[in-house]
């Protein structure tokens, strides 16, 4: 589970899950799963960009998704 504020292409999330994805897969035991900002331009208003953004509850349920809690 790689989780950043950035944008989901080409950041760095990005090339850390490709990484992990070559150099170890053999060792994993459930795919990268890459939690990243909206691909969007970043929004002014405070509102808009914690939507933007990811927050805690979105990477818990991504976290217990990739550990198969559910």
């Amino acid at each position: 589970m790689v989780a950043e504020e950035s944008h989901p292409f080409c950041g760095v999330g990005a090339e850390i899950t490709a990484q992990i994805s070559v150099q170890a897969f053999d060792y994993l035991d459930a795919p990268v799963k890459r939690l990243s900002g909206e691909d969007v331009p970043m929004p002014y208003a405070k509102n808009l960009e914690n939507l933007a953004i990811p927050e805690v509850k979105r990477i818990i349920d991504a976290v217990r998704e990739v550990a198969y809690l559910d």
